[in-house]
């Protein structure tokens, strides 16, 4: 592995009308609870950062509520990302002044791509993060946009490397790559796409979708060399307790940041 930093471990919270839900490929989602209470409980655990999306907020065409982001930075004290509908400087800033630690962006991003230059120039490349909803559709990898309601996702017409190469050279400072195929399966990471997307990223890469046990966070970080490993159902559900997933992590030589 050729990094020597720490990999984290990264709960995914989506949004939905102030409370926390999941899906099953980007379908049918079910409320699991409040995010104020799951996101201490996550701090509580060990886990090295959050990530919430408000996943309705660009099929809506409207910026996430900063109220919870307001409240989530009043109670934990581990870097946390916002993504939803961030589509300016304007809408950004409004989100980092309530005490978000990055922006995400997807939807915005593809479909004004200046928009990643924007943001890095007002912001830094640290803070300027990259949703990649990407899908195998014959043989070939392609983007996804508003993938938060079903109905309103689109197919841009990009292929998945190539959009990453681009984010890259406006100055993106991380990306998510979320396999569509493997969301909410538990079947494992898409080891394959994850290994080309990082051949092609010199910035750190979250691997999203498919986990389902612990092998699958061990195989991921051996085999793909991410940065992250970022997961919802199985946190969610108490099946992979942090603590337990870092001890063994650390077992199998992956350097991992006490719990």
């Amino acid at each position: 592995m050729s990094q020597k930093v720490a990999r984290r471990i990264v709960p995914c919270l989506d949004v939905r009308d102030g409370q926390v839900v999941k899906g099953v490929q980007f379908r049918n989602h079910v409320v699991i609870g409040d995010i104020i209470e799951l996101a201490a409980g996550y701090r509580d655990q060990g886990a090295d950062e959050l990530v919430f999306y408000d996943i309705t907020a660009s099929p809506e065409g409207r910026r996430v509520d900063v109220d919870w982001v307001r409240r989530v930075s009043e109670t934990i004290d581990i870097p946390f990302c916002v993504a939803g509908g961030i589509r300016s400087v304007t809408d950004a800033r409004e989100v980092l002044a309530q005490g978000a630690d990055k922006i995400s962006i997807n939807t915005p991003a593809l479909e004004r791509p200046g928009l990643i230059n924007e943001l890095v120039s007002a912001f830094g490349s640290q803070c300027v993060v990259i949703g990649v909803d990407s899908i195998a559709t014959d043989g070939q990898y392609t983007v996804r946009s508003n993938t938060g309601t079903p109905d309103a996702m689109r197919a841009p017409g990009r292929k998945t490397m190539d959009w990453l190469a681009e984010v890259v050279d406006r100055g993106a400072g991380e990306v998510v790559l979320n396999c569509m195929s493997a969301d909410g399966t538990r079947a494992g990471y898409d080891i394959e796409q994850l290994s080309m997307a990082r051949a092609i990223l010199p910035i750190p890469l979250v691997a999203s979708g498919g986990a389902g046990s612990v092998v699958d966070f061990i195989e991921v970080f051996q085999q793909a060399d991410v940065d992250a490993a970022l997961a919802a159902t199985v946190f969610h559900s108490g099946q992979i307790p942090i603590p337990e997933l870092k001890k063994q992590l650390a077992a199998a030589g992956i350097e991992v940041r006490p719990c």
